[in-house]
């Protein structure tokens, strides 16, 4: 161990046993700023990133990663069909960046019950489709079964259309179509589900894709789309762009060229809006490095001269400025230190409290979540620790050159 650091520790631990020489309430404050600060920037990431990547999976769960249509500008939920072949299904199942991807229809229709009606969106689904994000927000009954999607009559409805038509599991509803002429199908109450995503909540309908083509009057390999789930969803944007390629120089048997769109594209509001809050994170983050490194600053600077008569014993034997100087830099990397730990401490435990018991709760209609959402990433964790110590002891740089300025004539006092 150096001198500089033995000095430091000395300092920093005292002369007695449980004597902290650097005790003072500023010292303190300090301290409590680095740890407050730290809390506060890993809270802060933790939520923002939870937040994203909740809403996010919401938007993916209703309408996948990519979606593959015939190239039209058609905005409404009646698509112009597509014919599914082997040689598509071959193109999909050869790329490496692919996870899986299934058929679907939509077609638009009106819920009547005896006493209201409501206007939704059908979502036929094939046998393939993968039930995951409906699964894990089921509240009551069963997905649709292989054999209930062949037979074409059974259905998922939201909570929020549940409440409004007073339907529940078991039930049955009359669903007209317009078109010509008008036609209507029954279906019975498979399972209710709730995301809390207003928007689409109060929107689809989940049912099998044979009851859909029967009403459009397709061919049993005509969809109205292809949904794509990807592996990495880092890639999404080289992946859809990749993919559109591949789709526009292939046309279906009905003489359809393909149109690929990547969920970013199909909800720009959304995902522009979920950007948006990386500039809070940022924000967050440098008030408090900035709140963060002016509590040291001032904490070092009142170190510095209550060590006054020590730095002016250390220059008159012979101690050069940068040796003292690395002492009050090696004292403060000693004060950092436990400031971060009580940060991370402080940190860790809301998040995991958070996580687990979901005390902090949302309003779901205004923020599509019931509760605040944590995401403890450890990368995110050790970066903020290694961005805090740096920034920390680089801003110490300057105070610590306050050293030059004391001289051991105007420092020692004699008694």
């Amino acid at each position: 161990m150096n001198a500089e650091l033995f000095i430091a520790r000395r300092i920093y631990k005292g002369d007695k046993k449980n004597d902290k020489r650097v005790s003072s309430p500023a010292i303190k404050i300090a301290i409590a700023g680095i740890a407050l600060g730290l809390a506060v920037m890993i809270v802060a990431v933790c939520i923002i990133v939870g937040f994203k990547k909740e809403v996010r999976a919401k938007v993916v769960g209703f309408g996948s990663h990519i979606q593959i249509t015939a190239f039209e500008s058609n905005s409404s939920y009646e698509h112009t069909p597509i014919a599914i072949s082997d040689t598509l299904a071959a193109i999909l199942t050869a790329n490496p960046d692919i996870l899986h991807f299934q058929e679907f229809i939509t077609k638009p229709g009106i819920i009547k019950t005896d006493d209201d009606f409501m206007g939704v969106v059908l979502k036929g689904v094939s046998q393939k489709y993968d039930w995951t994000f409906f699964r894990k927000n089921l509240l009551e009954g069963t997905i649709l079964q292989s054999n209930d999607t062949v037979a074409g009559n059974q259905a998922i409805i939201s909570k929020q259309v549940a409440d409004k038509l007073r339907l529940k599991t078991g039930d049955s509803f009359t669903c007209y179509f317009v078109q010509e002429p008008v036609r209507a199908r029954r279906f019975h109450i498979s399972g209710i589900y709730s995301t809390n995503f207003e928007d689409y909540d109060k929107l689809y309908v989940i049912v099998g894709n044979d009851v859909l083509s029967s009403l459009n009057g397709w061919d049993t390999d005509m969809v109205s789309g292809i949904e794509v789930l990807v592996r990495d969803y880092n890639n999404l944007d080289r992946i859809a762009q990749d993919l559109f390629f591949d789709m526009a120089s292939y046309k279906d048997r009905l003489g359809n060229a393909l149109y690929t769109r990547s969920i970013k594209d199909i909800n720009p509001m959304i995902f522009n809006w979920l950007n948006l809050l990386d500039m809070n994170v940022w924000v967050i983050i440098i008030l408090m490095l900035v709140v963060s490194g002016f509590t040291m600053i001032s904490g070092l600077l009142i170190i510095i001269l209550e060590r006054t008569n020590m730095i002016g014993m250390l220059k008159s034997m012979g101690a050069k400025d940068l040796s003292i100087r690395r002492v009050f830099l090696y004292l403060s990397a000693f004060l950092i230190g436990q400031g971060m730990l009580w940060g991370n401490i402080i940190a860790l435990a809301f998040c995991l409290i958070q996580d687990k018991f979901q005390l902090l709760k949302l309003d779901p209609s205004t923020y599509y979540l019931s509760a605040v959402p944590v995401d403890l990433n450890p990368l995110y964790v050790i970066l903020l620790n290694i961005g805090t110590l740096v920034v920390s002891l680089l801003m110490m740089i300057g105070p610590s050159y306050l050293v030059a300025r004391i001289t051991p004539a105007k420092s020692i006092r004699f008694e």
